[in-house]
């Protein structure tokens, strides 16, 4: 039993908002957002992929809020769901989320890189990277160099010589039916694209 002293007497005390730190309105996720999907097909992954970004106008500046990368292979789901938020977070609370881009870039795939239209890719992140860039081009977040295009957007181009097979058969590399990437070269009547692994002899 708990007993008051004298004199003493009961109020009854308003609630008080909890005094936390501010959200910064950037960091603060509208009802209604602007996006952008990309189809991301990829030789270090079995499925395309869809990516899709969203960005929001905050003082007459654009900055990315979002992203979410989706595919059919469930396999993969809990590394999406990890790179997804993980991104997301950078773009919702970095003044500068551009870093974004070269760190992904510098992942390496232990299995080795990957040719895509003639470009070198190190990784299936390094292309994400590309995607994140190219969206940023696209909503005006970074300002278009004159040399850039969809299919010349800053990534590491290596040109594919042709190559030429001991019998003459390979004048320069032609279209995978498989990925569609200009990498399938032709050795002693095999098909052998130097992109996804494609296969196909004659024989």
């Amino acid at each position: 039993m708990f007993k008051l002293p004298p004199g003493a007497q009961i109020k009854e005390v308003a609630d008080t908002p909890h005094k936390g730190p501010k959200s910064d309105p950037k960091s603060i996720r509208p009802e209604v957002v602007d996006a952008k999907v990309y189809k991301l097909k990829s030789a270090f992954i079995k499925n395309s992929v869809f990516v899709t970004l969203s960005f929001i106008k905050h003082e007459d500046q654009i900055r990315p809020i979002e992203i979410f990368i989706n595919s059919k292979d469930l396999t993969r789901a809990p590394e999406y769901v990890v790179l997804t938020r993980l991104i997301s977070a950078i773009f919702r609370r970095s003044a500068n989320p551009m870093f974004i881009l070269e760190e992904l870039q510098g992942i390496f795939d232990p299995n080795g890189g990957s040719f895509k239209e003639g470009k070198y890719y190190h990784s299936f992140y390094a292309e994400i990277a590309d995607v994140i860039e190219r969206f940023f081009y696209d909503v005006e977040i970074l300002e278009k160099p004159l040399s850039w295009s969809p299919e010349n957007d800053g990534n590491v181009s290596i040109d594919i010589p042709p190559v030429d097979s001991e019998d003459g058969e390979n004048v320069d590399f032609k279209i995978c039916p498989d990925c569609g990437a200009k990498a399938l070269k032709t050795e002693n009547g095999c098909d052998t694209c130097m992109s996804c692994g494609y296969s196909k002899c004659d024989k």
